[in-house]
């Protein structure tokens, strides 16, 4: 069977990108298109396929700067042509199940999320004033693209990532998704056998859902320190304003954040993922997660009601996206970290596994091809 998988953008290796290295190496022939591709910056097993990319790629300082290209995303996607397969598979979050195809191909699209720059994540990215004003236009365009581009002539059939996902799905296009849970390297994460080092651990974009913002804020007034690993648009700003017990590493190799998994008191998490990679990935070595309560942490962590739910929860969640919550969570987590069962944390996590996500997947594929 010919295979085209589809993907946004290949910058670098984020929650999207282990979900299209699994799908890589199920169809190791497959041939990738997407808007632009960074050399190196991906897993072996993207790399070594051939990879198709639009115009965009071309285009002057994209490689660091390729958000601010998002009104020619939609132009941009439409200039490939997935041609010659008997199945697309694109991974989707921004317009990457809108590559064209003849239409007696079949699509089977992985939602990540409907394009979040213009649905729930609006007030995020553009705010309420002046610039979301003059936004209105792009925002009313690409929302009809993104719902044309989601009918059933296009896209056969979509697998969420999450049950919230679906319900976006479902809003925003008016079509039904099934769901299939991403997969965690319970290999390359595992605990390492010994107490905590004495940091909490957070894992950024540096985009505006992030709020990376929350958890500075948070730990600026609780005194505690924290390591913020990852880059991102609003790194720079913030680490200018950080107080010194927080501390940014950038960017650090897969070795290197399993190694802080492992050995950090918890996992920060102040941000609504569409389901959240980084989450399970410290559930995999073992250590909680604080976790603002909703979207996919609601689903892959289970959360400490009292001191003596600890023994049976993952983490601890906190209902408003503040700093004052956030402080107040990890002062619950203190009172009772001493019953968090790190075993029983990463058994939490083995459910999440790449064989499982396999197996559903190759069933959504079976699904969609006799669709």
């Amino acid at each position: 069977m010919r295979v085209a998988l589809v993907h946004d953008w290949l910058t670098g290796m984020r929650g999207g990108e282990r979900v299209l290295d699994e799908l890589a190496g199920l169809f190791p022939d497959a041939d990738l298109y997407t808007l632009l591709h960074v050399p190196g910056s991906t897993s072996p097993r993207i790399e070594r396929r051939r990879i198709f990319t639009s115009p965009l790629a071309r285009a002057p300082g994209v490689a660091r700067h390729y958000r601010k290209y998002l009104p020619l995303f939609p132009w941009a996607i439409r200039r490939l042509r997935a041609e010659g397969y008997d199945l697309v598979l694109s991974t989707h979050h921004a317009v990457a199940k809108a590559i064209p195809h003849p239409r007696e191909t079949p699509h089977l699209c992985v939602c990540f999320t409907p394009m979040r720059y213009v649905w729930d994540q609006l007030d995020a990215y553009l705010g309420r004033g002046a610039r979301r004003v003059l936004a209105a236009p792009l925002v009313a365009y690409l929302r009809r693209f993104d719902v044309a581009t989601s009918s059933r002539e296009q896209v056969t059939r979509i697998a969420a990532i999450s049950r919230s996902v679906a319900d976006r799905v479902r809003r925003a296009w008016g079509r039904d998704a099934s769901v299939v849970h991403p997969p965690v390297d319970l290999e390359r994460v595992r605990p390492d056998g010994r107490p905590p080092d004495d940091f909490f651990l957070l894992v950024g974009g540096f985009v505006p859902y992030k709020r990376e913002d929350v958890a500075i804020e948070a730990f600026r007034a609780l005194g505690r320190r924290l390591v913020v690993v990852g880059d991102g648009p609003g790194r720079e700003r913030l680490a200018r304003g950080a107080p010194r017990h927080v501390e940014f590493t950038g960017r650090v190799s897969d070795a290197e954040l399993a190694k802080l998994y492992a050995r950090c008191r918890a996992l920060v998490h102040p941000q609504e993922e569409d389901f959240g990679i980084t989450a399970l990935e410290a559930q995999a070595a073992g250590r909680p997660v604080l976790a603002f309560g909703r979207g996919g942490a609601a689903e892959t962590v289970v959360p400490c009601a009292s001191p003596e739910d600890a023994a049976g929860a993952t983490g601890v969640f906190f209902a408003n996206q503040s700093p004052d919550d956030l402080a107040a969570a990890v002062r619950r987590f203190e009172a009772s970290e001493a019953r968090f069962d790190p075993a029983r944390i990463r058994a939490h996590a083995e459910r999440f596994s790449p064989e499982r996500f396999r197996a559903e997947i190759l069933d959504e594929v079976q699904r969609t091809l006799r669709a």
